[in-house]
């Protein structure tokens, strides 16, 4: 005779990344999937990054709108991604996840610095029973220990405590899910080197696993990115040894899918709030201020010229990318900000040699570098763009081979030495080794939080001399 099994239904998504038209398809299908397995055999899970601050409602609402629209999906737990935990101060992180108390926040790896604990609005694990299945979770966020440590928080390696954590929750329960903002290398690792994992549920690297991989005992999955996919796992244990007979994953695209009509309304009303709130004068312009990406403009030069002021730098280098549009005279508005520098990037200061600055001078003039098309490490625009530059002069002849057209760089009234090393202020995604290869080979990088870019950009153009020093050449071409 055949022993009885239990089912149980895991729905989770990751990487939303604010992609509110997504969400009520989302919501819809969840419901459907709820709805065929049991409300009571259904658990409802997001793996982080469901906040981005480059979408005005979460800017508007300082996230809540996410939170609001977490709720009403009916998500059982969530973890926090690096655009939740290093986006957000620790004061709008406690009041956005308050508000919404019934929704488990799990994140074991992410300490309060000043108390050495996990903060109140999280816990490391949680159990839940869905029918008489006892289900573990544990939650882990991606490690970025400096950007934490500016913003007050003590962000712990994760395997180690992901192990201790396995160790204490798997005996409790029936199965144990990892819900894993580390990204698919990470997972990999985990499931290879930790035993007692049944389901990594993953995100960060935004990878779509269609068929979940299988690493020892460990189901390993991942629903892409931006709301595109919803991931389902289902279960199944026999009833008397409560041991897995059966795990299967697959993902939902949500092209095409029904949509949830309540929570379409509630999202456009979303957009509106938000439109109201950023709509608040943040500068007044007596001229306009353009952008280009592939020569030098006022804005961008300063953008620069803020850079080099903020980290109290010799040098200014910011890719002309960072704006999407111009300015316009005339009022300038907290929302216009946000469109046009959407980007969740922060001010950084890195030495570099003379010689690392000639590479990405040199580079910045080549159509390769320029036009080359960018998404992640904050950067949420369109193209790399050339360098826009403060406290130097170039001097470069346009027809000149490549890497080899620069003749001359002046650092205020001295030639730049090949050998020197030099305070650049610039955009921290170029420590991580995107854009600009040679900006990421500095040394002393240090971080500015929690300002991003429009938030000195804001500050200067109050500034009228920073304004007209604007439209002062840096690149002279012969």
């Amino acid at each position: 005779m055949n022993s009885p099994h239990l089912r149980l239904r895991i729905v989770h998504s990751n990487d939303i990344h604010s992609h509110y038209e997504q969400m009520p398809h989302i919501a819809a299908v969840v419901e459907e999937l709820r709805a065929s397995a049991g409300e009571e055999h259904t658990l409802t899970l997001d793996i982080g990054d469901h906040l981005d601050r480059m979408r005005p409602e979460t800017e508007a609402s300082v996230g809540s709108y996410n939170l609001d629209v977490i709720a009403a999906t009916g998500y059982d737990a969530i973890t926090i991604g690096n655009n939740e935990g290093l986006t957000f101060t620790k004061e709008a992180l406690a009041d956005l996840y308050s508000k919404h108390p019934e929704i488990k926040v799990l994140c074991s790896n992410l300490l309060d610095t000043a108390t050495g604990e996990i903060p109140a609005w999280a816990s490391p694990y949680h159990i839940i029973v869905k029918g008489s299945i006892k289900v573990g979770l544990i939650g882990v966020t991606a490690y970025y220990e400096e950007f934490y440590r500016l913003l007050g928080w003590t962000i712990l390696e994760p395997i180690d405590v992901v192990h201790q954590w396995v160790e204490k929750v798997r005996p409790k329960v029936d199965v144990l899910i990892l819900m894993s903002h580390l990204g698919l290398k990470t997972d990999e690792r985990i499931a290879q080197e930790i035993p007692g994992i049944d389901v990594i549920l993953g995100g960060h690297s935004h990878h779509l696993l269609e068929q979940p991989l299988r690493i020892e005992n460990t189901l390993v999955c991942g629903a892409g990115k931006f709301g595109q996919y919803v991931g389902v796992v289902d279960v199944q244990l026999d009833a008397n040894t409560r041991k897995l007979t059966q795990m299967e994953g697959y993902v939902r695209k949500m092209e095409a899918e029904p949509y949830d009509t309540k929570l379409a309304a509630e999202i456009k009303r979303f957009g509106i709030e938000a439109k109201q709130t950023l709509n608040r004068e943040a500068a007044y312009l007596e001229e306009s201020l353009s952008v280009h990406w592939y020569r030098e403009a006022p804005l961008g030069n300063m953008l620069a010229a803020a850079l080099r002021r903020w980290t109290g730098s010799d040098i200014g280098l910011v890719n002309a990318g960072q704006f999407l549009e111009g300015l316009e005279q005339g009022t300038v508005t907290v929302g216009r900000l946000l469109e046009i520098c959407p980007s969740p990037i922060n001010p950084c200061q890195i030495i570099l040699t003379g010689e690392q600055i000639i590479q990405a001078l040199e580079e910045s003039l080549l159509p390769e570098f320029m036009e080359k098309p960018i998404y992640g490490f904050g950067f949420r625009c369109k193209v790399l763009g050339m360098l826009n530059i403060d406290g130097i002069k170039v001097e470069y002849n346009a027809a000149g081979p490549a890497l080899s057209k620069i003749r001359q760089v002046w650092v205020g009234e001295e030639l730049l030495d090949l050998g020197r090393g030099y305070r650049v202020g610039t955009v921290d995604m170029f420590s991580f080794g995107i854009g600009y290869l040679s900006l990421s080979k500095g040394t002393n990088v240090q971080y500015f939080l929690p300002e991003f870019l429009r938030d000195i950009m804001q500050k200067e153009l109050h500034n009228k001399e920073a304004i007209a020093a604007g439209y002062s050449k840096r690149w002279f071409a012969f």
